[in-house]
């Protein structure tokens, strides 16, 4: 656990230093968050009766999405590692007294949060300034905005354990253009990402809501909004974790299998 802190810790402090990035990166959210939220606010005058959501629950979704995009999305991936990978020097990871699937996801969680943070503080204090309908509200209860905490942390690991199947797929292809890109563009969709989930029809949205990919943002995010009532907030905790066990227990085996067969040079 001290190895696992102190490599956290080290690289948490190194991408916590990239402030221009972030002040980019936040001008770009702010852009997107208006966009989509000028675009579905389009679509709930035109048909009030017709819209999944209100207008309370569209814009903590909006804004939540932007603050938190990079704990949400699975391409921004560490381009080092991938690099590692196909020119081989992962030999030199394999070398060090640690596990290589803890080592490589506790460097996913610190660049993410590293990244997140610049971003989401100050997003979330203008955001919550804007006047009516464009501010990001707080929580719909004290209930709801503790269990958003719970199921954000969960989505969080889900989303590194799906990022190591990612690392993983790069060893056997050795190109990680294609997989990042058929992941990224799965994701997505399928998390609520690109759209909500709670537009589509409602066969489609039940079953996206029972994979892992729909306990990353979408659950998280409609907790806190209150789209989700209080009586289903346990259950959708409850299959967040089994997400986080199965996922976790299968990203290790094929890791143990990969390891064993993994070659450099011909040896």
């Amino acid at each position: 656990m001290r190895a696992i802190a102190a490599i956290f810790r080290a690289d948490f402090n190194q991408h916590i230093q990239y402030r221009a990035s972030a002040l980019a990166g936040l001008t770009t959210q702010f852009f997107w968050g208006f966009m989509y939220i000028l675009l579905y606010m389009a679509f709930l005058r035109s048909n009030p009766s017709a819209f999944p959501m209100t207008q309370r629950e569209l814009m903590s979704y909006v804004w939540l999405n932007q603050g938190l995009l990079i704990m949400v999305v699975i391409w921004f991936v560490d381009l080092r590692i991938l690099d590692d990978i196909v020119k081989g020097n992962v030999a030199y990871e394999l070398c060090r007294p640690m596990d290589l699937y803890h080592y490589w996801f506790i460097k996913s969680v610190s660049r993410r949060l590293a990244r997140a943070w610049l971003r989401m503080v100050p997003l979330f204090a203008v955001a919550a300034l804007l006047p009516q309908p464009y501010r990001l509200m707080p929580p719909y209860s004290l209930l709801h905005g503790l269990a958003f905490l719970v199921s954000m942390l969960l989505g969080f690991f889900i989303l590194n354990a799906l990022t190591m199947f990612l690392y993983a797929g790069t060893f056997y292809t050795l190109n990680p253009t294609g997989i990042r890109t058929l992941m990224a563009a799965f994701m997505d969709l399928l998390s609520g990402s690109l759209i909500p989930l709670p537009f589509f029809p409602d066969a489609i949205r039940r079953l996206l809501e029972l994979l892992p990919f729909g306990s990353v943002q979408n659950a998280p995010f409609l907790i806190y909004s209150g789209h989700i009532p209080t009586e289903r907030i346990l259950p959708t905790i409850l299959l967040q974790l089994f997400w986080c066990l199965v996922l976790y227990a299968w990203g290790r085996l094929l890791f143990a299998r990969m390891i064993r067969r993994v070659s450099f040079q011909g040896g």
